[in-house]
Formats: C-alpha cells, structure tokens, sequence
C-alpha cells in the first residue's frame, strides 16, 4: 500500500488552503531594510542548497515567483534618508513588489512561502496574506527581536526593525506622512492577532510599545521557564484559541541561537535550539492553519563556509518542518 506523501497528510489537515499541495515561492533577494550586504543572497544560496527539490520530494508542485532579480535593480539612483529611516523608497518599493506576489499565491490558494532577504520585506508579506485572509489573520513572529520600531521610536533608522509597527497601526501622521513612500502601506494586523516567540533583545522604545498595547510576547526567559511546548500552546492559544484562522509565520533565523544559525547579520547568544526551532515550526503545521511563511535573515557573506552551510540547512529544514515534515 503506497504511503500518503507529507503534501497529502498537510493537505488533509488545511482548513484554509484550496490548492493545498501547491506551494508559492517568493524569493526576495534583498538587503536595504539593514547595513550588512550578503543577505540579498540568503534567497539564492537555499535553492542552491536545493529547498525547491525537497519540496518536491514531499510531495508538493512548486510555483516560483516571477523575475527575481528585479528586486536588485529596482533600487533607486538617489535614496536619501527621510528623517532617521535609511533606504526608504528601496524598501517601500520592494516591499510593495512582495506584497503582490504574496497576495497572488494566496489568492490562488496555496501556501506562501517567501524566502529573504532581511526582515523589513515582511511588511510586503504581512499586506499581501492579509489582502487574502483579512485582519482575523493571526501573525506568529520568531525573532530575537521585535521589530517593531515606529520611525521615530528607531535609534538605527534601519527598517528591519520597523516592519510590524506599519502593518500595526503604530505610526501617527508624523511618520507617515500623505507623501511618504510608506503611504500605501494600510494597517492590516490586528494588534491581538500578533504572538512574539524568541526575543531577547529588544530596544526601549520597543518595551514601551509592546507594554503600551499589550502586545503578547514570549522571551527566552518564558522558553526556559516553560518549556518551548508550553509556550508554542500559550502563544497559539492568545492569538487562535480554538485553532480556526488563518496564520502567517515570520521566522528570522536569528532566533536560533548563534551555534545553530550563525550566518545571520544580527545574532543574540541566548537563542532558541534546534530542536526548539523545529518544533515551533511542526507545532503550527499541526494546526492546519498555516498559509504564509517567512524565513528571512541567512546571509552567506556572515562567517566561514560552514557557517554558511550549517545556517542554510538550518533555514532549508525549518520551511520544511512547516510543510508537514515529521520525525517519523
């Protein structure tokens, strides 16, 4: 008797995808949200590793995103700095190019999966799934931090750390000016619909907006305390208590502690293990409500080949953990 494949049992358990065995790949090779080049080329170094293959081999069709390589070109000539935020027409136009790609996979019903890039691309992602699945979308963010700096909260002016206070709601006029390139960018998330695993390092005006707006977040200090088990439950039962909408995971390998994920432009020692990474990822497969997935933050050009290798097997088996892949 042939087995069901990890495609058809996930398809078994999706309670929102209709084209469940597809999966719609978004490669973002993209650095402007931070300083550190290489991570533009995180996307191109797991599909050398072969992610696209070992989807495949799960039992699932790949739909690839078209002409990756316009998000290195689209950068402008002249990009000055608006107030502290660095890069802020690079990263407004390509976040806007991933929202509608994102939004094209989901609208077709399959699970969307972008590959980054650094993290201010997840502001594109989140308008893109929300466009889908509306404002009951439920947002689990894995990261280190919390990158939800307003711009004028930031000390940087690096919009990595800012993407979840546009998508939130949290910029005043101020910020956003009507003629700011971020101008498009319409709050989506609700702000209880967003559960933090990870952090550890997270700046001042970070604590106040998370205190501000009780935002729930769950620290390595609550991983120790809890156990990682506990706290995947605690985290899905604040935001999708009875497991019935949809979720967008956003997973910066930087949440992994530095032995396991190295290659990452700004590592915390302190981190999630491997097993414990894996098993947030397995943990919301199970759900069935998974339809988008980030994973964002390998940057080759961090650290020796083996860094570099060890951190894009990592980011390889952490998509597919949460593709249904299982132990046994």
């Amino acid at each position: 008797m042939t087995q069901p494949t990890d495609a058809q049992l996930m398809a078994d358990r999706s309670k929102f995808l209709k084209n469940s065995t597809t999966v719609g790949i978004t490669c973002v090779p993209f650095s402007g949200g931070q300083p550190k080049g290489g991570v533009e080329d995180g996307p191109v170094e797991m599909v050398r590793f072969g992610i696209l293959d070992q989807i495949q081999g799960m039992g699932y069709s790949v739909e690839l995103s078209e002409n990756m390589d316009k998000y290195r070109t689209m950068q402008p000539a002249h990009d000055p700095p608006i107030g502290k935020l660095k890069n802020p027409r690079y990263v407004s136009m390509a976040a806007r190019r991933v929202a509608e790609q994102v939004q094209a996979h989901c609208s077709q019903g399959r699970l969307a999966v972008t590959l980054g890039g650094d993290h201010s691309i997840a502001m594109g992602t989140l308008v893109g799934s929300s466009a889908v699945y509306g404002d009951d979308l439920c947002v689990v963010w894995i990261d280190a931090h919390s990158d939800i700096n307003t711009p004028s909260s930031t000390d940087s002016g690096n919009l990595h750390g800012c993407p979840l206070s546009f998508v939130l709601g949290l910029c005043d006029e101020s910020d956003v000016p009507a003629d700011s390139p971020f101008a498009w960018v319409k709050p989506c998330i609700r702000q209880s619909r967003l559960v933090y695993i990870g952090l550890r390092d997270v700046d001042a005006g970070e604590k106040a907006i998370l205190r501000k707006h009780n935002i729930k977040a769950f620290s390595m200090h609550d991983v120790d305390k809890y156990g990682i088990g506990r706290v995947v439950e605690m985290a899905l039962d604040h935001v999708n208590k009875d497991r019935v909408l949809p979720i967008h995971m956003s997973f910066d390998v930087d949440a992994l502690d530095p032995s396991v994920a190295p290659a990452t432009g700004t590592p915390v020692r302190g981190g999630l293990t491997f097993r414990e990474g894996h098993y947030i990822c397995e943990a919301v497969a199970e759900t069935g409500c998974l339809v988008a997935l980030d994973l964002v933050e390998v940057n080759p050009a961090l650290g020796d080949p083996e860094s570099l290798r060890q951190t894009v097997a990592v980011g390889c088996s952490l998509i597919r953990c949460s593709l249904g892949e299982s132990l046994l």
